[in-house]
Order: structure tokens, then sequence, then C-alpha cells
């Protein structure tokens, strides 16, 4: 059995002579203590946010360039666009999204706010003091990679050619002889 020496919480640790901070918290009652991660307040508040219509992805330009990366190798990063800061009782959260256009902007940062909210009182317990909703780009569809070979074989008419593109909407290659 271990113990701790006296003066110590489970959320301060003595470390080569300097006291750090754990990303924990520490709920007491008068049944025990809780400890939270901070990381489980961001994925619980993460969660939340993508549930809500109209928000296509979390997180800036890097972050949503690193999230692909990782969901190409099947992890996806849940916290992506979202920061805490986690006091004893109460949390402070802040969340970057991207919206799908033509939601309108200000309903949904409203309802990610109050998902937000709702999801971490009712999930983790804590009070939530405030969600600040920054939005740093609209998605259009028309935007998608995926879009770019269909968009390309477009004509001026409207009519689809696909001489030039196999089934998969690859460009075909061509083989050139020389006599």
């Amino acid at each position: 059995m271990t113990t701790q020496p006296q003066g110590k919480t489970p959320a301060s640790v003595q470390q080569g002579g300097a006291t750090r901070q754990n990303d924990t918290n520490t709920i007491t009652t008068s049944r025990g203590a809780t400890t939270v991660a901070d990381g489980v307040v961001a994925k619980v508040a993460g969660i939340a946010a993508q549930d809500i219509a109209g928000v296509y992805a979390l997180g800036g330009g890097a972050a949503r360039a690193l999230g692909s990366l990782r969901e190409a190798v099947g992890q996806k990063d849940l916290t992506q666009g979202v920061s805490v800061e986690v006091g004893q009782t109460q949390v402070a959260v802040d969340v970057t999204i991207v919206v799908e256009y033509p939601h309108p902007l200000q309903k949904v940062a409203n309802d990610v706010r109050d998902a937000i909210y709702a999801a971490v009182e009712d999930v983790v317990g804590m009070e939530v003091t405030e969600v600040n909703v920054a939005i740093t780009d609209i998605h259009i569809s028309g935007d998608d990679s995926d879009d770019k070979h269909s968009d390309a074989r477009q004509a001026d008419n409207g009519r689809v050619d696909n001489k030039n593109y196999d089934d998969s909407g690859e460009p075909r290659t061509r083989e050139v002889r020389v006599s």
C-alpha cells in the first residue's frame, strides 16, 4: 500500500523540487473522491459539438489536416478543436468549428454551446461557466476533393465527358506508340 505525504492532493505532484499540476480535477464528496482528466472533459465537449446539425468539422486548418491524417490510419481525435480549463467544480470550454453552408452561423454556434453545456453538466457533473465558439471556416459541399473529378468532367453544357476517365473517376492513361 502506498501513501501520499500530507499536503499533497492527487492533482499536485512533487517532481524534482517543483510542483506540477496534473491534467485532472478531483471532486470530493462524503462518499469519496472522483478524479476526471481534462482530456475526458474535452472529449465529452467534442462529441457534443460534432452531433450538432451544421457542424462540418472541429478545429482550424492545421488541426483538421492533422485530423485527416489520423482518420486515414483509423484514429479519430474527438478533442480536436476543443480546449478546456477545468477547475475544482467548474469548466470553461473553447471550441473551434467549421460550419456547413448554408446553416445560420449564430444558430449553429448557439446549438453547439447548448449541447456542450448540457453534455458536460450531465455526463461529467461539473458546472460550465462559459463556452466560447470560434467559427473559422464555412464548408461548401462543392469544395470536397471527391467532387473535383466530377467537376472536371463537366462540359459547359452540363454533359459529363467520360471518355478520358475510367469508371472510378480517375483519368485514363493513354498508351503512346512510336514507330
